[in-house]
């Protein structure tokens, strides 16, 4: 049952098949085309397309954004599988998850609601490490990167839009990650804002829906909802 005023809708792939979106728009109900509104693209952490995803899309919705959030999972795909892609090693790998996005990111920027040229997308850690490599693509104005994983090779974000990056001192794992990434950026003169969070650790956005699954996974770096660090994020 869809939650937090989302709708479930289905994407059509250049591939064949579909891929499973939630999505959330401002005051419920699409705008004429001539006063199109902006467009996000939320992409989820390794949790899946939960309620949790679902809240920070109808967020974006109440200030004015037309929002999806692809089901990254959708085509079989785990979270071992696709987080494997964003290693510098299995770079080519994502090749395909990059053209799924691609086809959420113009699904929506091709609504008669959505104003084409102003798309951004918006990740969350797995999810921040593909907003990022999608960021370089050049079909978005801005990204968003939360606690995502960042390639070493520079050269795997030329041409990458402005960015906002947001990370928790706690997160031991994904920390040096938000260096790298000011490193990357000043060096390629890219418009960008990198801030670390002092007390804040992992998925300081997300509340209470971590999976069963997932708590048998190690300690990601004092996980857990951080309220000023989400809000100022």
């Amino acid at each position: 049952m869809p939650a937090h005023g989302t709708s479930d809708v289905s994407i059509p792939l250049p591939s064949g098949g579909a891929l499973r979106a939630a999505m959330a728009v401002p005051g419920g109900e699409g705008v004429a085309a001539a006063d199109g509104r902006p467009g996000m693209l939320v992409l989820h952490e390794a949790y899946g397309l939960n309620d949790d995803m679902r809240r920070i899309a109808a967020r974006f919705a109440t200030n004015g954004y037309v929002t999806i959030v692809p089901d990254l999972y959708s085509e079989g795909n785990t979270a071992l599988c696709l987080s494997r892609m964003l290693l510098d090693a299995a770079f080519r790998e994502a090749r395909h998850t990059m053209a799924v996005i691609e086809a959420a990111r113009a699904w929506l920027a091709d609504r008669a609601d959505v104003d084409s040229g102003r798309v951004g997308v918006i990740g969350f850690c797995m999810g921040g490490g593909f907003a990022l490599l999608f960021a370089a693509r050049g079909t978005v104005g801005v990204a968003g990167v939360n606690y995502g994983p960042v390639p070493k090779r520079r050269e795997r974000l030329t041409g990458v839009c402005p960015v906002v990056a947001s990370y928790g001192a706690l997160d031991k794992q994904l920390a040096p990650s938000a260096r790298r990434l000011e490193e990357h950026l000043t060096a390629l003169g890219v418009p960008h804002d990198v801030k670390m969070y002092e007390g804040a650790g992992h998925s300081f956005w997300s509340y209470d829906n971590v999976p069963s699954w997932a708590t048998k996974l190690p300690d990601m770096g004092k996980a857990g909802y951080v309220e000023s660090a989400a809000e100022d994020a």
